[in-house]
């Protein structure tokens, strides 16, 4: 049975252009939504109500802001580590970062979990070298799981705590971890992606259960059913999907960022913008940290 292609096409919420947008997220307490360009460094924000957007351009690379009980700071994952960041005068406060943590490394994906803590990834800027991992910190202790890659992706925890899934970007697999507290399970391969689909990116959860993974170089995003059957393909008018959340009032659109690196503008004019999608499914709204240091 052919998968579901999705009724809706994507269309531009937000022509920011970034360089490499990603960890979009809905904040709804403020109906806004936040993500970052890592390579031009910036925190994005943007209010679909009345839409105003927000910059806070920064000068050194960044791959995540995540909520803080503060709606004015958020928790940062900056090339030298993580940090407490104020985005209105972009004071900065480091907090940890993993170790050992070769000078090629950066910070990648991050998460919070219903728990509280940080959950996040670090990997080699170049992409090549398997110097990268996975870690949890919850402003007292670092833990770290899940083996080394090249380039991570995940940590999302499911709403009930129970399933941590990682993604192996480099060689193409989601993992998926059982988890019960603080002790993570070891991986076990859920999906492999296949020749023509690109690199498994970044990935939301739905009130079902279900999957939402972006393909970076695939110009799609895919709906897996836990089980990691396809449910579902969301085509996406740009190559290099990188992040989704969803967000609205009903958490029901899907917003999703993308990159423009190393694309023809003239060949993917849309590439680095925010898009908007709806869909019949619920997502989450984004969890507040809830650790020490902000």
């Amino acid at each position: 049975m052919s998968p579901i292609v999705h009724p809706h096409t994507p269309r531009v919420a937000v022509a920011c252009g970034c360089e490499l947008g990603e960890e979009i997220l809905w904040d709804a307490r403020s109906g806004t939504l936040v993500w970052v360009d890592i390579e031009n460094p910036a925190v994005w924000r943007h209010d679909p109500e009345t839409d105003e957007t927000h910059r806070l351009p920064l000068d050194e690379k960044l791959s995540f802001a995540l909520l803080t009980p503060d709606p004015q700071r958020v928790i940062a994952g900056f090339k030298s580590g993580v940090a407490c960041l104020d985005l209105e005068s972009g004071a900065r406060t480091d907090l940890v970062r993993p170790e050992p943590y070769p000078p090629g490394n950066r910070l990648n994906s991050g998460n919070v979990g219903p728990d509280g803590a940080l959950w996040f990834g670090s990997m080699d800027d170049g992409e090549t070298e398997p110097t990268g991992g996975f870690h949890r910190w919850d402003g007292e202790r670092l833990l770290d799981f899940g083996g080394s890659a090249a380039v991570t992706n995940g940590p999302v925890v499911s709403p009930d705590g129970h399933r941590l899934y990682t993604i192996d970007t480099g060689n193409g697999v989601v993992r998926v971890h059982d988890l019960d507290g603080t002790r993570v399970g070891e991986p076990r391969p859920l999906i492999t992606f296949e020749p023509g689909w690109g690199k498994p990116d970044g990935l939301t959860l739905d009130a079902d259960g279900h999957l939402w993974i972006c393909h970076y170089a695939g110009s799609r995003i895919t709906r897996f059913a836990p089980d990691g059957q396809v449910e579902r393909i969301l085509p996406v008018p740009t190559a290099l999907v990188t992040k989704c959340a969803f967000g609205g009032a009903d958490l029901s659109t899907l917003y999703i960022t993308t990159c423009r690196r190393g694309r023809d503008p003239a060949l993917d004019p849309m590439a680095g913008h925010v898009f908007r999608v709806e869909t019949e499914f619920r997502g989450f709204p984004a969890n507040i940290y809830r650790g020490v240091g902000t």
